[in-house]
């Protein structure tokens, strides 16, 4: 079958910054313009360390500059008018809770309260169609490590872990009873495998009919295809449904430099171009099997975005199948996020909210990786000088 060539819907500007008015388009100009100084990015973190925790009176600066670019608000409903203007344009939300995973029992609790509060709040707003948490907002790291590694857990951690269990249960539950799927971020590879387990005895529960779990693979570790591979197979043994979301992943530095400091090799692929191709490889894999598995394509990558879309056209599949989403984070990547989303596709935005303070890791790991990643932020700073001059005009 010859199909016509892939139209270049990215490059559409008007398209991609239509929410934007011309302050905040030059507050994002502005702010991508620090990001792409590596060591001004390392200063202004430290200094944002130091102020945050000598309780220095910073969160009105940082709410009108980065916080805003980046966040939603402090809470569901401040998120609210963002949400409703995005669905406007085509674009979902994923509301994400982006305050970072806690060693003590009441914020995992609080994580967990906080994560059914927003699976009843999206069941009220076709404009948000999943959940999502992360396992150490549900456990300490060091428990799913040891659990993972296939050590014996004492009686307390027994305990500990069995809390873990029904806080997953619980969420998995009531998202099932709601048809709203939550998205069960990856984390550290240390972790992971512990993790990975308990997603699927979820999946064993609640997934008969249809994928209300996902759980998430970061691409840049080479032993994700394989792992998908032999989920698919235990799947289609027990009957079930797989809901997947992929990514190629966010702690490759600190991946990298704990292998080498315990002397073991590293989980990571050896390249960028190995991780690229392992992340359209397992996209592939799963059209091929979408009458199994259901893909929720993460990704900031132009090229993943574009082989995604041809290939949903070669098989004819719909633009809007239910079983194929595309997401990007809230305040990157607009030209393809909107551009889809005019364009008929499933595609959403993770959309971070909760306290300033407590959001501020999240987003110094932001500014982190849109430095190290190469050529994100000149492609941002690109684009968004390309819509300054299409203004001007």
């Amino acid at each position: 079958m010859n199909l016509p060539p892939m139209e270049k819907i990215f490059e559409n500007t008007a398209t991609a910054f239509a929410l934007k008015n011309d302050a905040e388009l030059e507050r994002a100009y502005f702010l991508f313009k620090l990001i792409s100084i590596e060591p001004l990015v390392k200063i202004g973190t430290g200094i944002t360390n130091f102020a945050i925790k000598a309780k220095l009176p910073v969160e009105g600066l940082i709410r009108t500059t980065v916080f805003d670019h980046f966040c939603g608000g402090v809470s569901e409903r401040d998120c609210m008018p963002v949400v409703e203007k995005m669905w406007g344009k085509g674009v979902s939300t994923i509301l994400d809770y982006s305050v970072e995973g806690k060693d003590t029992e009441d914020p995992l609790d609080d994580a967990l309260a906080k994560t059914l509060e927003i699976l009843d709040f999206a069941k009220q707003k076709d404009a948000i169609p999943f959940a999502v948490f992360k396992p150490t907002g549900y456990g300490r790291l060091a428990l799913y490590q040891k659990k993972g590694s296939g050590e014996k857990l004492t009686s307390a951690e027994q305990a500990e872990w069995d809390r873990v269990v029904r806080r997953y249960e619980k969420t998995c539950q009531k998202a099932y009873d709601l048809n709203v799927p939550p998205l069960i971020d990856a984390e550290e590879s240390w972790m992971q495998d512990a993790a990975d387990d308990l997603v699927e005895d979820m999946m064993r529960a609640f997934n008969r009919k249809a994928p209300i779990v996902w759980n998430t693979l970061q691409m840049y570790r080479w032993d994700r295809m394989e792992y998908l591979k032999k989920l698919h197979d235990r799947a289609s043994e027990d009957h079930i449904k797989i809901g997947l979301k992929f990514v190629r992943g966010a702690y490759l530095e600190k991946e990298n430099e704990r292998a080498e400091e315990n002397g073991y090799p590293t989980p990571m692929c050896s390249s960028k171009q190995e991780t690229d191709d392992n992340f359209n490889e397992a996209i592939t894999y799963c059209l091929d099997h979408l009458g199994d598995i259901s893909i929720y394509a993460g990704t900031h990558n132009e090229r993943s975005s574009y082989k995604l879309m041809r290939q949903m056209q070669e098989r004819q599949i719909p633009k809007n199948d239910p079983r194929i989403w595309f997401g990007q984070l809230y305040g990157m990547s607009d030209h393809i996020s909107f551009n889809l989303g005019a364009a008929g596709y499933n595609v959403s935005k993770y959309l971070p909210f909760g306290p300033v303070r407590d959001v501020m890791p999240y987003l110094i790991r932001r500014a982190e990786e849109n430095t190290s990643v190469a050529g994100q932020t000149n492609r941002e700073l690109e684009l968004l000088r390309k819509e300054r001059e299409r203004r001007k005009l």
